[in-house]
C-alpha cells in the first residue's frame, strides 16, 4: 500500500511486498542503516527504543532490537512509551540515538521508525539521506558473536519525564490542584492511556475520566485528533459536566482540548494558548510552521516578541527555533515545543502549561479560547496517485496565481490580502494537503475548494 521515507521517518503499512510496504525486511534494512550511521559517526553504541500501542508494535520492536544487537549496539527498551519520553530518555541516558516505533496519527495498519540523534531530536534531512543511501547499498557490517549488543527493559523514564514537567518553573502544581479540574481524556487506545492520567495525578488532578483506555492499538476512531473524530469526547465532557476534555494522538506528541460546553478549543489554538502563557512570563520569539494559524503571530506581537515561520516538519521548526532563540514554538496540529525542557513536540508539557494558564486566569476553557483572535483554517487533502508529478502540478498552480504573493519554501503558499492557502505533499501520507485560513470560515472553505478544483483539473 505505502512506504514513505521523509523527515518524519520511515513509515508504511504492515504486510505486502518488500520495498512497497513496511515489511520485516524493510524494517531490518532501515534499522541496520540507522545503526550503521550512528556507528560511522562515532556515536555512543547505546540506543533508546520505545513504541506506541499499535497492534504491530511488538513485532516491529523485536525486529528493531535484534537488528541493533546484531550490529553490536546496546538497547534500552522502554516498550510502551511516548515520543517525547523517548526523546528525553536519549538525553537522560547519554545515548547515541533513539528509535520511536509509531506512525503518529496514521490508522492502525501503519507503523514507522522515527529516528533520533544523540540530542533526542529528529535526525536532519542530510542524515536521513545518508540512512537511505546506506539502506539502498545495504552497506552494513554486523558484529561477530563475541561483540553482539545487549538489551534491557526500563520502564522508569515516564516518571522521569513527568518529574521534569512538574518541577518546571512555569508549571504550578499548587494552583492546578486548587482549581479542582474535572477532566475527560481520550487516549485512543494507545500509550496516552498510561502517560496522561499519570501526569494529571502528578499535577493534582483527582477527577479523571478515561475514554478508549485499553492499550491495544485497535483505535476506537481515526487517531488523528481532529474535530470530526472527537465527537465521543465532546459529548462525554458535557455529560460528565467536566471542566474540559483532552485528546492526544497515539504517540502523545499532539494535543487538543475540548471546552466545557463540548465545543472544540481548536488544535490550532493549543499552541496559541500555551504561547500566551509562556510569553506572559518570558519575553521572546516564537516559531510555528507556515501551515499554522496567524493567531500565534498576533499573540507574539502583543507580548512584544517577534514571530517566525518554518517549513512543515518538527525538525524544521526546531532548527528555526534555535536560529531565532525562540522561547516557545511548535505546529498548528497541536504540537508544543518548550526548548528548555527538550526540543520536541510534547503533549505532556503542553497539558501542564495549559492547565496552569487556565487555573491562573480563573477562566473556563471556552472563555480562554474566546480571548484569542478568531481565524478559521480549512484543512483538506487530495490522495496522490502513483506517477503524479507534484512539482509540475504546483508550477501550474503558481503560474495561475502569479499576481499573488507566493512562497515556495515548502510546497506552495499563496496569499490573498489577509488570507492564505498552503499546498504541500505530506511527510506522513501519500496525499497533497490543502490548508486555507481566513477571518471567516466560509471564505477559508471557499479558498480551499477553489484550489482543490484547480489541482484536480491540473492532475
Amino acid at each position: 500500500m505505502a512506504l514513505i521515507k521523509s523527515i518524519s521517518g520511515i513509515r508504511g503499512t504492515i504486510g505486502g511486498k518488500t520495498g512497497d510496504n513496511f515489511t520485516p525486511i524493510d524494517i531490518v534494512k532501515f534499522t541496520a542503516a540507522f545503526g550503521t550511521l550512528l556507528i560511522n559517526d562515532g556515536a555512543n553504541k547505546k540506543i533508546i527504543v520505545g513504541r506506541d500501542g499499535r497492534i504491530s508494535g511488538a513485532m516491529v520492536k523485536e525486529l528493531v532490537i535484534s537488528t541493533l544487537n546484531a550490529l553490536g549496539i546496546h538497547v534500552i527498551d522502554l516498550d510502551y512509551s511516548t515520543t517525547p519520553t523517548v526523546e528525553m530518555a536519549v538525553v537522560f541516558e547519554n545515548a547515541g540515538g533513539g528509535i520511536i516505533l509509531t506512525a503518529s496519527h496514521n490508522p492502525k495498519e501503519w507503523n514507522a521508525l522515527k529516528l533520533l540523534n544523540s540530542r533526542g531530536e529528529f535526525i536532519s534531512s542530510e542524515e536521513g539521506e545518508k540512512v537511505l543511501d546506506i539502506a539502498a547499498r545495504e552497506d552494513f557490517v554486523f558484529a561477530t558473536v563475541d561483540k553482539l549488543g545487549t538489551s534491557i527493559t526500563d520502564d522508569t523514564f515516564l516518571q522521569k519525564h513527568i518529574d521534569a514537567i512538574i518541577n518546571h518553573e512555569l508549571v504550578d502544581v499548587a494552583v492546578i490542584k486548587k482549581a479542582k479540574f474535572k477532566i475527560v481524556v481520550d487516549a485512543v487506545n494507545s500509550t496516552g492511556a498510561i502517560a496522561v492520567p499519570e501526569l494529571l495525578k502528578a499535577l493534582g488532578v483527582k477527577d479523571i475520566e478515561l475514554l478508549n483506555g485499553e492499550v491495544n492499538g485497535k483505535f476506537a476512531h481515526n487517531p488523528e485528533p481532529l474535530p470530526e473524530h472527537l465527537t465521543g469526547l465532546s459529548s462525554e465532557v458535557v455529560k460528565q459536566n467536566a471542566s474540559l476534555g483532552i485528546a492526544v494522538d497515539p504517540d502523545v506528541d499532539r494535543l487538543c482540548f475540548v471546552c466545557e460546553d463540548g465545543t472544540m478549543f481548536g488544535e490550532e489554538y493549543t499552541l496559541v494558548a500555551v504561547a500566551d502563557y509562556v510569553l506572559s512570563n518570558r519575553k521572546g520569539n516564537t516559531v510555528s510552521n507556515m501551515s499554522s494559524t496567524r493567531a500565534l503571530k498576533d499573540i507574539t506581537l502583543k507580548h512584544g516578541g517577534e514571530y517566525f515561520s518554518s517549513a512543515v516538519g518538527e525538525v524544521n521548526v526546531v532548527n528555526k527555533m534555535k536560529e531565532v532563540n525562540a522561547v516557545i514554538g511548535g505546529e498548528g496540529n497541536g504540537g508544543i515545543i518548550l526548548p528548555d525542557l527538550h526540543y520536541g513536540r510534547d503533549a505532556l508539557i503542553g497539558i501542564a502549561l495549559f492547565l496552569t494558564h487556565l487555573a491562573k486566569t480563573k477562566k473556563t476553557a471556552k472563555q480562554l479560547r474566546n480571548s484569542f483572535p478568531d481565524y478559521f483554517i480549512s484543512k483538506n487533502k487530495i490522495k496522490l496517485e502513483l506517477g503524479v508529478d507534484v512539482k509540475s502540478v504546483f508550477q501550474k498552480i503558481k503560474d495561475k496565481y502569479k499576481n499573488q504573493p507566493i512562497n515556495m519554501e515548502d510546497g506552495l503558499k499563496i496569499e490573498f490580502d489577509s488570507d492564505w492557502v498552503h499546498l504541500r505533499t505530506s511527510n506522513t501520507e501519500p496525499i497533497i494537503r490543502i490548508y486555507a485560513e481566513s477571518n471567516f470560515e466560509t471564505t477559508a472553505e471557499n479558498i480551499a475548494r477553489r484550489l482543490m478544483k484547480d489541482i484536480s483539473e491540473v492532475m
